[in-house]
């Protein structure tokens, strides 16, 4: 199979979906790889590193889409590349389609194969190729909240662990699963006074074991999150619903409630959100205010971290593109069900129902497709 590795145009996202070693890779199975030039300059990676790993560089974007049969990148496609785009190609990527109607359209119209990370799930539910990025964005969102509670930044001027004499910060993380596990173990490391809120009993019984003793867990629902709120410094938003639209937690008559210089930082950005006052922002520009409240709603946060998020990507995505390039989309995702899951929009036809319940539109299932 012919591979295809873009330069990634999103803003600021310094990401690439292949590092050398996975050229490497498909080199090994027999496959050809074509890279961007440039393409992996914003991960640390120079164009002679996949030279030498087999790869033939390529100088435009333009030529990398009309060559591959299969585009491995990072970000969904941007309207500058959904003309790129042909018929029965391939792109394996994060699309995250039920948080912008326009991408989904564009993929419908254009009769490709979109096969999501964010949505390929294993037999336990868990999501193989969201739980890197997860993780890092988890790390980051508690990093990322202390240093917008400086007040040079807009914040209230808080240390989130305090020091002896002084109170630590309160940080509420709403969403037990692993960017919230992430983000309060960061917050609870350096000495913050955390609530984990959660709708699962058995998932609070858990963190009630794992995590130390600065970490409490309170069931979550609307009354309790609107309690919290009004004490919290920083609150991160860590719920997912898989391949579907977030539900909005905090509203924006919740925001008038909290103290000043409190900050929102919300991971689930890429699906839409869980806060109502959640608009996406980049790494350029990625904080405003409303009502006193900073929010922090960049939606491609493991881009701030491209050297680390790339290797943990690829570490995660590889085998799956190998089986992908070895068989063909279509019988690689007849034998695996964590391939099929991913499988969200092919040949003008939406096979995920959370896509299609976004917006209304007809759903197929992935067994008619596949026959």
């Amino acid at each position: 199979m012919i591979i295809g590795v873009p330069k990634e145009i999103k803003n600021n996202e310094n990401r690439v979906g292949l590092t050398p070693a996975g050229v490497a890779e498909f080199k090994k199975h027999g496959h050809t790889v074509y890279v961007q030039s440039t393409a992996g300059f914003g991960s640390g990676f120079d164009d002679d590193e996949y030279v030498s790993a087999g790869a033939e560089m390529l100088p435009s974007i333009e030529d990398t889409y009309a060559i591959a049969e299969m585009i491995i990148k990072v970000k969904e496609p941007i309207e500058a590349e959904y003309s790129l785009i042909k018929k029965d190609q391939l792109l394996f990527t994060y699309f995250h389609f039920a948080s912008y109607e326009p991408l989904t359209h564009a993929m419908i119209a254009n009769g490709s194969v979109c096969l999501a990370y964010e949505t390929v799930e294993k037999a336990d539910r868990s999501l193989p190729l969201l739980i890197p990025m997860s993780e890092v964005a988890g790390r980051m969102s508690t990093q990322e909240g202390a240093k917008y509670l400086e007040k040079p930044m807009g914040g209230r001027g808080i240390l989130l662990g305090g020091v002896p004499g002084v109170k630590p910060a309160e940080v509420l993380v709403i969403g037990g699963g692993i960017v919230g596990t992430q983000a309060a173990k960061m917050a609870a490391g350096l000495g913050a006074h955390v609530t984990m809120m959660d709708i699962s009993l058995n998932r609070l019984r858990e963190l009630d074991d794992i995590m130390p003793e600065n970490v409490d867990t309170v069931y979550s629902n609307e009354y309790n999150i609107r309690e919290a709120i009004k004490t919290s410094d920083l609150v991160i938003g860590a719920v997912l619903i898989p391949g579907a639209k977030a539900p909005h937690l905090i509203t924006r008559d919740m925001l008038k409630t909290m103290r000043p210089g409190s900050v929102l930082v919300d991971v689930a950005v890429d699906q839409g959100g869980c806060f109502e006052t959640t608009k996406p922002t980049t790494h350029e520009d990625p904080i405003y205010t409303i009502d006193g409240v900073i929010h922090y709603t960049v939606a491609n946060m493991p881009g701030a971290v491209p050297y680390t998020s790339t290797l943990a990507l690829t570490n995660a995505t590889l085998p799956y593109a190998i089986q992908l390039a070895n068989k063909g989309w279509r019988q690689a995702c007849s034998d695996s069900k964590e391939l099929r899951l991913g499988l969200n929009i092919v040949e003008g036809k939406v096979c995920y129902k959370g896509v299609s319940d976004a917006f209304e539109l007809d759903y197929t299932p992935i067994e008619d497709i596949l026959g």
